[in-house]
C-alpha cells in the first residue's frame, strides 16, 4: 500500500478519511505489538553515536514509499536506537508515563490539530484547559486562589523548565516595575544545591546575573532539604549589601533524592521579604493526590506558583506540565503581546483567557485533552492506587537493599525513588567507593536488562532506582535487584584479586 492518494487532477491528497482509517489501524497494531514485546528490547539503547546515518539515505525520497516500508525501518533501524522509557525495567531518572487514555488523548489532539494561542482560535481548547486544571488543583487540595474562578488559574506548559522560566520572568518584571528596570543587576534568586538546574538556565535567559544566583548548600543533616536558617541568613546578607531578593524556588521531590523542602517555613520567609515563592513538585506532585502524601505540600498556601508534571507519574503522555499561579495578571503583564493581526472582540473585551500570554511561544497544542481523558477514563481512586503501587514496589526494593550488608541506602525514601550504593571493602576510601559504583552502574546498564541512573550526595556517587513505569511489576523489581547483586559480586571479586 502506497501512503499516497491523489485527487481527480492527480495532485497530492494528504488527508483522506478512508486512507486514515486503513493506515491508522496498521499503526495502532504496530504500536500495540511494540508494547506487547517491549521486554524483548535492551532497556538502554546499545548503539554507538552516529549509527543511524550509516543506515539511512543521504537525502529524502523523490517518490512516495509504502507505510510498511517505513514501519520496517522503524522496527529494524529506529527501535535499536531507542531507550525504552516505557519498559517495565526502566528505573532511571524519573518516569515518563504513557497510558491508553493518554495515548488516545494525544491521538485526538493530533486529529484536531489546532493552534490554540487565543480563545477564539478554539474556545474548547482554552476552556477545557481551565476546567481540567481546576479539577487537578482540587484533587491536590490547592488553595482556592489557584483556581481559574478567581484571580489565579492553571496553564499547561511543556515542561517544568518552562514553568519556572515564566514565573521567574513574572517575578522579575513585578519587582522591576517597582524599583526601576536598571536595578536588574541587583536582583537575587535563591534555591538549594538540590534544585533542578532548570532554574539556573531560567536565570540566564531572564538576565539575572550568575553571581546573584544563591545556590544554598544542603547535607544529610536536613535530609538534603533547604534549611530555612540558611535562607534567612543569605537574604539578610544580600539586603545588607544593597541587593534585592526577589525569587525563591523550593522543591517537593528533588531530582537527586526526592528531598522535600520545608514549604511552611520557607513560605513565611519569602512573604516577609517580598520574594516570589515558587514550588517545583514536577515529580512528586502526582503523589499528593493521595491523602497520605498530601502533607508534603503543606505550606503551598504561602506560594505564588506551583508546578507538577502530569507527564512524569500521572499517566499523561509527554508533554503536560501543569502550572498554577495565584495572580495571573503577573504572568500576563510580563508575557503578553497584542499585535493587530491577533486582536478580536473577545480578547479586547477581556472576556476570555488567552493562553499565549501565559507562556513563551505563541502557538500551543490541545494538551488538555489527554489530561481530561486520563482523569475521566481512570478516575482519582485508580490513579491513587497506581501511585501507591509504585511506592510499595520502591519500599520492597529498599528492603532488599537493606538485607544485603554489601549495600547501603544513601538517602531517605519519600516516594518511589531509592538512593543506594555498593560499599567498598575499604570503608573509608571515598574515591574507590565512587569508582566502584560507577563501574556497577555501567555493568548493569550494559546488560540491557534494566536502566538506572546516578547522582552525587555529600560527595558520594549514589545509584538511583526510580519505580514509575506503567508496566512495572514486582517481578521486574526483583529481577533488577538480582542483576545488581550479580554484577556487584563480580566487581567485588575483581577488586580483591
Amino acid at each position: 500500500m502506497r501512503f499516497l492518494l491523489r485527487d481527480r487532477d492527480g495532485g497530492l491528497k494528504p488527508m483522506d478519511a478512508e486512507q486514515l482509517r486503513e493506515c491508522a489501524h496498521k499503526m495502532v497494531d504496530f504500536i500495540a505489538d511494540y508494547y506487547k514485546n517491549i521486554e524483548s528490547f535492551p532497556v538502554l539503547s546499545q548503539v554507538q553515536p552516529g549509527y543511524l546515518r550509516e543506515l539511512l539515505p543521504d537525502s529524502a525520497p523523490a517518490c512516495p514509499e509504502s507505510l510498511q516500508a517505513v514501519l520496517d525501518d522503524v522496527q529494524n533501524k529506529i527501535l535499536p536506537g531507542v531507550t525504552h522509557w516505557q519498559s517495565p525495567e526502566y528505573f532511571a531518572y524519573f518516569p515518563s508515563n504513557s497510558s491508553v487514555a493518554g495515548f488516545l488523548g494525544e491521538m485526538l489532539s493530533a486529529a484536531i490539530n489546532m493552534v490554540g494561542f487565543s480563545w477564539i482560535t478554539s474556545p474548547a481548547a482554552t476552556e477545557l484547559e481551565m476546567i481540567v486544571l481546576d479539577w487537578l488543583a482540587k484533587a491536590l487540595k490547592l488553595p482556592d486562589e489557584f483556581l481559574s474562578t478567581g484571580k489565579g488559574g492553571g496553564v499547561i506548559q511543556g515542561t517544568a523548565s518552562e514553568a519556572v522560566l515564566v514565573v521567574l520572568l513574572a517575578a522579575r518584571d513585578k519587582v522591576l516595575r517597582r524599583v526601576g528596570k536598571d536595578a536588574i543587576g541587583k536582583l537575587v534568586a535563591y534555591s538549594s544545591d538540590q534544585t533542578h538546574s532548570a532554574l539556573l538556565k531560567a536565570c540566564k535567559i531572564a538576565g539575572i546575573h550568575s553571581e546573584n544566583c544563591r545556590v544554598l548548600k544542603t547535607d544529610s543533616s536536613t535530609e538534603y532539604s533547604l534549611s530555612p536558617e540558611s535562607l534567612s541568613e543569605a537574604i539578610s546578607q544580600d539586603i545588607a549589601s544593597g541587593l534585592i531578593p526577589f525569587f525563591l524556588c523550593a522543591t517537593v521531590g528533588t531530582t537527586s533524592s526526592t528531598a522535600v523542602d520545608p514549604l511552611p517555613a520557607l513560605g513565611k520567609i519569602s512573604n516577609r521579604n517580598g520574594l516570589w515563592f515558587h514550588v517545583d513538585a514536577a515529580y512528586a506532585g502526582s503523589a499528593c493526590i493521595c491523602p497520605e502524601f498530601r502533607h508534603y505540600i503543606d505550606g503551598v498556601e504561602e506560594a505564588n506558583s506551583f508546578n507538577m508534571n502530569a507527564h512524569k507519574w500521572f499517566l499523561t503522555n509527554f508533554d503536560c506540565s501543569a502550572l498554577w499561579v495565584k495572580d495571573r495578571s503577573a504572568l500576563i503583564q510580563s508575557l503578553s503581546t497584542n499585535p493587530e493581526f491577533l486582536q478580536n472582540k473577545a480578547s479586547q473585551g477581556n472576556m476570555v483567557v488567552d493562553y499565549k500570554d501565559w507562556q513563551i511561544p505563541l502557538g500551543r497544542r490541545f494538551r488538555s485533552l489527554k489530561l481530561w481523558m486520563v482523569l475521566r477514563l481512570y478516575g482519582l481512586e485508580n490513579l491513587q492506587a497506581y501511585i501507591r503501587n509504585h511506592v510499595e514496589l520502591a519500599r520492597k526494593f529498599e528492603e532488599l537493599v537493606k538485607l544485603d550488608p554489601r549495600f547501603e541506602v544513601a538517602a531517605p525514601r519519600n516516594f518511589s525513588l531509592v538512593c543506594f550504593r555498593l560499599l567498598p571493602t575499604h570503608q573509608n576510601n571515598l574515591e574507590s567507593a565512587n569508582t566502584l559504583n560507577r563501574e556497577l552502574l555501567d555493568a548493569v546498564n550494559s546488560t540491557g536488562k534494566l536502566f538506572i541512573s546516578h547522582t552525587v550526595l555529600s560527595d558520594k556517587y549514589v545509584l538511583r532506582f526510580a519505580v514509575g513505569a506503567p508496566l512495572t511489576e514486582e517481578r521486574h523489581v526483583v529481577a533488577a535487584w538480582t542483576t545488581l547483586q550479580e554484577k556487584a559480586s563480580e566487581l567485588l571479586r575483581k577488586s580483591q584479586e
